[in-house]
């Protein structure tokens, strides 16, 4: 066991770092003032930088590192925004993952070389009007009509929605009910039946389209199939990482908050002294440092552990839901809280949109909803500590 960098991770690190700190700053700007995604053109700059591919198959283009290695590098993009870190998010630990591990070869291939080079975003079709936290409930359909499958259904809070390219949908196959029926299956955006609704206005996550997703009659190849019914638990399985990509987003914005703070109270004075060198100060400035560094270490416990190589114990090779949602709800508290100190500490200025500190409490505070609520997370380490999942309907 350590708590060092090995060369590869310190050098990935630090051209995230300086790649993020020169280049996505002015951009960051912009899409948080615009409301608008990652252009296509920075979008190939992360590709041919080749952030978009850190864990994912050579094979397919990527550089088949491990997971820790893919979140070292999230959290160096998070730390300018969460808009300009969303596309790596995707790649490394959301949707992609999902085709990478349960698609065909051949849907591999179409799909995660473009996403590499940053051609290509896919995003996730899970939740819906009646369905979110209580999954098992959605009511989209699939039914399969020789090599197609036909889906029907509404999805909500899909966060890329319109603008990404590909859409990992979740649905029920063939009426079967309950967990057995549900699968997934990729939907291309410009397939006839396919429209969104309304662009959602939210307290944060500018620069993250999100709408509703409508689906008539979508007829999609069946190669397009991902999991169907009986893989639930699988696609369930994926969300490990993507747990810990929602953490390290939090943890990206805390930590930024954490040298903003930092900054500010050695060069802000009052009395004739820089207020650090009160100790009020001091204490909020050693709560935040205590918070981040604790989710950073049990974040990066989860991928470590997940990278072991055991295949037998971990044949996915992700982390395990215990130690994921750990890191996840504890991340998710802890940027809700280091956000609002920044703030305080900051006073007046932590509280005006001139400075970042405001955008990150606002966006700090989505990571506990996104993915699975904290109150989720804590119902998931219960259940892992006691050996049983609840059920939550009797």
């Amino acid at each position: 066991m350590h708590f060092t960098l090995n060369e590869t991770q310190a050098s990935l690190q630090d051209a995230a770092r300086t790649f993020a700190r020169s280049e996505l700053p002015a951009l960051a700007r912009e899409l948080e003032r615009d409301d608008r995604p990652v252009p296509s053109d920075m979008l190939r700059r992360y590709g041919e930088m080749g952030f978009l591919g850190i864990n994912l198959p050579q094979a397919h283009g990527g550089m088949g590192l491990g997971h820790l290695d893919a979140l070292i590098v999230l959290e160096e993009f998070a730390r300018i925004s969460a808009a300009v870190a969303f596309p790596v998010f995707e790649a490394l630990t959301g949707p992609v993952r999902i085709v990478e591990l349960f698609g065909s070869e051949a849907l591999k291939q179409r799909i995660i070389p473009r996403v590499i080079r940053g051609e290509g975003i896919v995003a996730i079709a899970m939740s819906e009007p009646d369905a979110g936290t209580a999954l098992t409930d959605l009511a989209t359909t699939a039914r399969t009509e020789g090599n197609t499958v036909v889906v029907n259904g509404t999805k909500r809070w899909s966060s890329g929605a319109g603008h990404s390219d590909h859409y990992v949908t979740w649905c029920r196959f063939d009426g079967i009910e309950g967990a057995r029926g549900i699968g997934a299956v990729l939907v291309d955006r410009d397939t006839p039946g396919v429209s969104f609704g309304k662009r959602e206005e939210m307290m944060g996550f500018r620069g993250i389209p999100s709408a509703d997703i409508y689906l008539e009659d979508v007829a999609v190849p069946l190669d397009n199939l991902i999991a169907g019914p009986g893989r639930f638990g699988d696609l369930m399985r994926a969300f490990g990482l993507e747990r810990c990509g929602n953490a390290t987003m939090g943890l990206g914005i805390a930590a930024a908050a954490l040298e903003d703070a930092l900054e500010y109270t050695q060069s802000r004075r009052a009395f004739g002294k820089p207020i650090v060198d009160f100790q009020a100060v001091q204490m909020q400035l050693a709560d935040m440092a205590m918070q981040v560094d604790a989710a950073r270490l049990l974040i990066h416990r989860a991928a470590a552990q997940a990278d072991s190589g055991d295949e037998e114990a971990n044949p996915f090779g992700l982390p395990s839901t215990y130690d994921s949602s750990i890191a996840k709800c504890f991340s998710n508290e802890m940027v809700r809280k280091v956000t609002q100190a920044g703030v305080q500490v900051m006073g007046g200025y932590g509280y005006s949109k001139e400075y970042a500190m405001e955008q990150r409490l606002r966006d700090g505070f989505a990571w506990g909803i996104a993915g699975g609520t904290t109150d989720v997370q804590k119902t998931n380490i219960a259940a892992s500590l006691v050996g049983r999942r609840f059920n939550q309907r009797t």
